[in-house]
C-alpha cells in the first residue's frame, strides 16, 4: 500500500422534495442543483415546463441537501400516486417508482429533429471529453452534453451518477432556452432504458454514447423514435435505431 494524493469527487444524499414531501433521495454530486431539480422534475414527467415548478430552494443540512419545490394542485395530485421516500444509489434511475407499470411507462414520440454527418458523432464525443473538469480531476464521474452541428457542445454537466448528469443537463437546457431537438445528447455512460426514457421526456431525438446500449434501451428508443448511436470511439460508431438522422454518405 502507498499513500495517494488524489482528488476525489464529492457525493452526498440529495432529497427531491415536492410540496413538503420527499419523492426521492439520490446520491449525487453537490453542484448544479437547481438544474438537477428542474431536470429530474421534467425527465420524470412531474412537470412539463419550468413554469409549473416555481421557485427551487436549495437547503443545506449537515449530512445532505434538500431541493424543495412547489407544484400546482393538479400536479401535486398526480405525484401523490407515486410518492415514496427512497434512497437511490448512483446507478438508480427509478426512484419514486413503486410499480412495474410506472417503470415502463409509455413514452412520448419525439419529433423529426436534425441530421448529423458521420463526422459529427466523433466531433461530439471528442468535444464532450474536453469539457469535463471534474473528470479530469477525479476520473470518477459521468458527463452529459448537448451538441449542435456547427456550434459544438453548448452545455455539459457532470455527476457521480449517469442519470443525475443527464437530469442536470436537461434542467440547464430548459433554463437556457435550448431546444433538445436541434442537436444531440452526448453521454459518457451506457445507454440504459432510463437514459432513453429521460431523453424522450424532453423531446431529444438523438442520443450518442461512448458505451453500448442495453436491449431494453434499444427497444424503447425504437418505439420513441430516438436515434441511438453507441460505441462512439475513435471515429467509429454503431447506429442501433432510426439511422435516418445520421448521414454517413458523401464527403464528411
Amino acid at each position: 500500500m502507498r499513500d495517494l494524493d488524489r482528488a476525489l469527487p464529492a457525493e452526498m444524499p440529495v432529497a427531491l422534495v415536492y410540496n413538503g414531501s420527499t419523492l426521492a433521495v439520490m446520491m449525487a454530486s453537490p453542484a448544479d442543483l437547481t438544474d438537477f431539480a428542474l431536470g429530474f422534475s421534467m425527465t420524470e414527467g412531474i412537470v412539463g415546463s419550468a413554469q409549473e415548478l416555481g421557485e427551487i430552494e436549495v437547503i443545506e443540512h449537515e449530512r445532505g441537501i434538500e431541493l424543495r419545490m412547489w407544484l400546482p394542485k393538479d400536479r401535486a395530485t398526480a405525484i401523490a400516486e407515486r410518492r415514496r421516500a427512497i434512497a437511490g444509489p448512483v446507478g438508480c434511475g427509478l426512484c419514486g417508482i413503486d410499480s412495474l407499470d410506472q417503470a415502463l411507462r409509455p413514452l412520448p414520440r419525439v419529433g423529426t429533429g436534425t441530421t448529423l454527418r458521420g463526422r459529427d458523432v466523433a466531433i461530439a464525443t471528442d468535444a464532450l471529453r474536453n469539457v469535463q473538469p471534474l473528470h479530469d480531476e477525479t476520473h470518477a464521474v459521468h458527463a452529459a452534453g448537448f451538441y449542435r452541428p456547427g456550434d459544438g457542445i453548448l452545455c455539459a454537466r457532470e455527476d457521480v451518477g449517469r442519470h443525475n448528469a443527464l437530469d442536470k443537463l436537461a434542467g440547464a437546457l430548459t433554463l437556457q432556452g435550448e431546444n433538445p431537438a436541434s442537436g444531440a445528447l452526448v453521454v459518457t455512460s451506457r445507454l440504459s432504458s432510463e437514459m432513453v426514457q429521460k431523453a424522450a421526456m424532453i423531446g431529444a431525438p438523438m442520443l450518442i454514447a461512448v458505451s453500448a446500449p442495453t436491449a431494453l434501451g434499444v427497444q424503447l428508443a425504437e418505439e420513441a423514435g430516438i436515434t441511438l448511436v453507441a460505441r462512439a470511439r475513435n471515429g467509429q460508431f454503431d447506429i442501433f435505431t432510426h439511422a435516418e438522422r445520421i448521414d454517413t454518405g458523401g464527403p464528411q
